[in-house]
């Protein structure tokens, strides 16, 4: 009996059961909840969460609900999450496929009606799972709105906003605030640029000061792409930032290199017993692709037929003409080609007698 009682209790003992799949862990609050107001937005962000669990599991973020409490300006910062819970309104969630498809960040855009008495905003998020329970709600995030807030600048296409070097964006300055108040509460413009490859407006303006003025010359551009430009009004807030408006209008420009680059200077002839050398200076443009060079014997021959001497572009700034025949007078000049192919003008004639 002792035999057997041992064995069957070995055999229990050696029985191994399947491993267990880790349990899911998932972020199921944000202590990360900030915001900023863009004309009468208050645009909340905050960081998406690094893992969801799978769809049918109990612990799958399905929506994220946004809250908001309007306070007295100097009512008392401390509130409990019960007295946010009692006292706040729900004002919108965040979807599933919003959650699924996001980046490193979700955002919520809180439209505001800015009029009446001064408030202070306060925010916060609340995860919601699969089963409808809901996490504890986010940190608060309080603001107070500013109604004295310039409305957008309204852009003007004058179809000269390309030069070689340049793209200048013009607008007309905006005339009131957003809550119809007079006068502008203004401090400046922020620019910002839409390259055709992205899809979302850069957080950071193009312009390392702000613009006090009505334009901006944008001289960081490459020919061949295509921009979209927009601009923000910036007025003073209520706690002494900076606020922007809402975006104004768009204008897309798509910069073309038809610019021809200046005709070569200051070409040198040396002479030699049976060759003549042609040096000239590297042209100033930075997209010169090379250089042509054309002869003739007859300075009055129209330069259109004038003979070219070179095959393909040269590229260096010196050329030996060894074509030459003693006692004889060449008459040269040359034309600067870019990588855009725009031809400059006709050089200066140079000759030179041959020894």
């Amino acid at each position: 009996m002792l035999v057997a009682l041992l064995v069957s209790f070995g055999a229990a003992c050696g029985k191994r059961s399947p491993p267990l799949p880790p349990t899911e862990r998932v972020q199921q609050r944000t202590e990360s909840l900030s915001g900023i107001q863009r004309g009468n937005q208050v645009i909340l962000s905050w960081p998406a969460p690094r893992r969801n669990a799978p769809d049918p599991s109990v612990q799958s973020i399905r929506r994220i609900d946004v809250y908001r409490l309007a306070e007295k300006p100097r009512a008392p910062l401390a509130l409990t999450e019960d007295e946010f819970a009692a006292r706040s309104t729900l004002i919108g969630s965040v979807t599933y496929d919003e959650i699924k498809n996001a980046g490193d960040s979700l955002t919520y855009t809180d439209n505001l009606e800015l009029a009446g008495e001064p408030a202070r905003l306060r925010y916060a998020v609340r995860y919601v799972n699969a089963a409808g329970q809901r996490a504890a709600f986010s940190n608060f995030l309080l603001l107070e709105p500013a109604a004295r807030i310039a409305k957008p600048p309204t852009l003007i296409a004058t179809g000269k906003e390309i030069s070689e070097n340049a793209i200048t964006i013009s607008w007309e300055p905006p005339t009131a605030n957003i809550d119809g108040s007079t006068p502008v509460n203004l401090l400046g413009y922020n620019v910002y640029r839409v390259a055709e490859t992205e899809s979302e407006v850069n957080p950071a303006p193009i312009n390392t000061a702000l613009i006090t003025g009505n334009r901006y010359i944008d001289q960081n551009f490459k020919f061949g792409e295509t921009y979209r430009y927009l601009v923000r009004s910036v007025s003073l807030g209520t706690e002494g930032g900076q606020v922007e408006s809402l975006n104004s209008n768009s204008i897309t420009v798509s910069p073309k290199d038809v610019f021809a680059p200046s005709a070569p200077t200051a070409i040198t002839v040396a002479a030699a017993p049976g060759r003549l050398s042609i040096f000239f200076p590297a042209n100033p443009e930075a997209d010169i692709a090379g250089y042509n060079i054309f002869r003739s014997t007859d300075p009055d021959l129209p330069k259109s037929q004038w003979t070219k001497l070179n095959g393909a572009l040269l590229t260096r700034t010196t050329f030996q003409d060894e074509k030459v025949e003693s006692g004889k007078r060449y008459y040269y000049y040359l034309t600067a080609v870019d990588q855009a192919g725009n031809v400059s003008p006709e050089s200066e004639v140079v000759s030179e007698v041959v020894p």
